[in-house]
């Protein structure tokens, strides 16, 4: 049964963020956590990598997104958003069920575990993200943003933070009972949530093509690959150059952590307000300068040695979480104004997924120059072309293109029961 009171803004945003919350647990679990286990149990490092082909999904989901968009949004009839998040999020928590039955030191068990999860998460996504664009008005777009990115600082502090705590006091198998919990609250509200009012027909069909044939949309993603590189490649070699600058793994733990989570999340918030009040453009120009200022502090600190550690960690949570929030925010809700409302869940994938491959790329070629270039090198790299991009990023984030007469005739047919 729906719960009444559900359908307003504000309940629709905390509903989502609920499963951005959940998703983002799943992978502080995955990525922050169950390699800490996993070593302290004694597995090798390579093999530890393994779990990182839980990204494969994240990367790829936007294969199956046709699939999905097609059953979520079907030609006559309410959205099935509500019934994909329920099963998507029940073979999650049944996944962490499972995992915790089998223990981190069965590594072909677990990999097998961490993928099927990863796979019904990503999936989840893209019903969550299609229902948030055809349910928020442009208006409320930042705050839709703000609970997508501050949850995901949220969630990841749960999964990477919490998690180490209740395996140390309660074991893996409890630890991960405890998680599979979360998750089933955490996507209740919005699994009971009433559904939007369905239009009479939908004549439009949900594919790629149609989402690629429309210039604005490819324009979205050159501004995901530029926004992404600028962004996080600088950020990947952060956690390495804190350690050789002398900072101990505990202190580290509660800057990714505690700080980290504190910082992004409101800083989030922040963002949404931003948004809200001058559009994401501004706001995603505002993030590159000061991310272009932060990358370029920490190449300088690299080059000049000596620097205070209390600066490079303040330093620290300002780019990799603060600055960071606020960028996404208003990049998410570029994303959001980009996707045709109509196969939304395809739309905003596409566009993730091409953060996602860039950030992957990224990584490896950060690394690479770190080790025979030194830090300074990487960071001052990405405070140029973080610089660079802003010019870019002011005309790729222009207005999206209105659709044609024919286009904005159907949709405005499909979606007039929904946005009033």
């Amino acid at each position: 049964m729906a719960v009444r009171g559900l359908d307003s803004p504000v309940a629709m945003v905390l509903a989502i963020g609920g499963l951005y919350v959940g998703q983002s647990v799943i992978s502080g679990v995955t990525f922050g956590a169950l390699p800490s286990v996993m070593r302290d149990q004694g597995l090798s490092l390579d093999m530890i990598g393994l779990t990182y082909l839980a990204v494969l999904p994240w990367v790829l989901k936007f294969l199956w997104a046709p699939a999905v968009e097609r059953y979520r949004l079907p030609r006559a009839g309410e959205s099935r958003s509500r019934s994909i998040v329920l099963v998507g999020g029940l073979v999650c928590a049944a996944g962490l069920l499972l995992g915790g039955l089998v223990g981190a030191g069965n590594l072909a068990a677990i990999v097998a575990v961490i993928l099927v999860v990863a796979l019904a998460a990503s999936t989840v996504d893209i019903a969550c993200d299609g229902q948030a664009v055809e349910s928020l008005s442009v208006k409320h777009h930042g705050w839709g943003n703000a609970a997508q990115v501050g949850g995901a600082y949220l969630g990841s502090a749960i999964g990477a933070g919490l998690f180490l705590v209740l395996v140390a006091h309660l074991g893996w198998t409890h630890a991960m009972t405890l998680m599979a919990a979360l998750l089933v609250l955490l996507g209740l509200p919005f699994v009971l949530s009433p559904a939007p009012p369905a239009p009479a027909h939908r004549p439009h069909r949900p594919s790629l093509r149609s989402a690629l044939a429309r210039p604005e949309l490819r324009r979205g993603l050159a501004l995901s690959a530029l926004y992404a590189a600028t962004q996080k490649w600088g950020m990947t070699m952060l956690g390495p150059f804190l350690v050789d600058a002398g900072l101990d793994l505990a202190s580290l733990g509660i800057v990714n952590g505690a700080g980290g989570m504190a910082v992004g999340f409101a800083c989030a918030l922040l963002g949404g307000a931003c948004v809200r009040r001058w559009g994401s453009r501004p706001v995603m120009i505002l993030a590159l300068a000061a991310q272009a200022l932060a990358l370029a502090a920490l190449a300088a600190s690299d080059w000049t040695k000596g620097t205070p550690q209390e600066f490079l960690v303040a330093l620290a949570l300002v780019s990799s979480s603060g600055i960071m929030a606020l960028g996404f925010v208003a990049l998410y809700a570029q994303f959001m104004a980009l996707s045709d409302p109509r196969q939304a869940g395809i739309d905003f994938t596409l566009l993730q997924s091409m953060d996602a491959l860039v950030s992957m790329m990224g990584g490896l070629g950060a690394g690479w120059i770190s080790q025979h270039y030194g830090y300074g090198a990487c960071f001052g790299l990405s405070a140029a072309l973080a610089f660079m991009a802003i010019p870019i990023t002011a005309r790729l984030s222009s207005r999206p293109k209105p659709l044609s007469s024919h286009e904005e005739q159907g949709a405005m047919s499909e979606l007039a029961p929904i946005k009033s």
